[in-house]
């Protein structure tokens, strides 16, 4: 574990701290917005531990607040994390070799760590950039959970602070400078009026889940670059 942050130089040391101060603001956020809505104090911390994804984990507890069924909660949130089987494929390489690595790398699989990872051209620095984000968020997200969790139970309106804005806000900073290549913009373009197009009409999750055509636009290009 220490040649990752040997690996790591010093930008990409910062701007992973950075990302981990935002995600430990919407873990608190999170953890308040749970317990303010009725959940008991350790459902997010439980959740946060074994789900470990922030979209999921909003939209279980949105639905189920909003007497939602739990079942069609659950679903919608696999739903979500149905993003990761590209992900898996993008980023396989930074788990490392063996079972245990590969399912600990797994369970730390999420938007900010595989953007990292696929930022990186060197393998070991896309290894170390993986990991070290991981870990780092996953310890920042379950401390902001639990702050949230017990600050919760005093606030009556989570709304007034705005704190669930900071959660699109990090996932944008991450994908913007992906946009500097031109291969990118056009499958990146495609996702977007995908899932700004379906929005008013199908349930949260399933946007963004379609907009993953975009992907398609990439693969199709790539395959033209190579014939010619």
């Amino acid at each position: 574990m220490r040649s990752i942050w040997r690996t790591l130089d010093r930008r990409l040391a910062r701007d992973i701290g950075l990302v981990c101060l935002a995600d430990t603001i919407v873990g608190v956020s999170y953890g308040a917005i749970a317990v303010s809505s009725g959940f008991p104090v350790w459902s997010p911390m439980l959740l946060s531990l074994l789900v470990f994804a922030g979209a999921s984990q909003f939209m279980f507890i949105g639905i189920v607040a909003s007497g939602g069924n739990p079942v069609a909660a659950v679903v919608a949130g696999l739903l979500v994390n149905a993003r990761h089987l590209p992900f898996g494929f993008a980023i396989g390489d930074a788990l490392g070799r063996g079972w245990a690595r590969r399912v600990a790398g797994s369970h730390l699989m999420i938007d900010e760590s595989v953007a990292f990872a696929l930022a990186q051209e060197d393998a070991a620095k896309r290894r170390a950039a993986y990991w070290a984000c991981g870990i780092g968020l996953f310890v920042c997200w379950n401390i902001g959970v639990v702050i949230g969790a017990f600050a919760g139970t005093a606030i009556s309106d989570t709304d007034a602070f705005g704190l669930d804005a900071a959660f699109p806000a990090v996932l944008l900073a991450l994908v913007l400078p992906s946009l500097k290549d031109r291969a990118t913009r056009l499958p990146v373009a495609i996702g977007v009026v995908v899932a700004l197009a379906t929005t008013p009409f199908l349930p949260a999750g399933l946007p963004v889940l379609l907009a993953l055509v975009g992907v398609f636009a990439a693969v199709d290009r790539q395959k033209v670059e190579v014939m010619s």
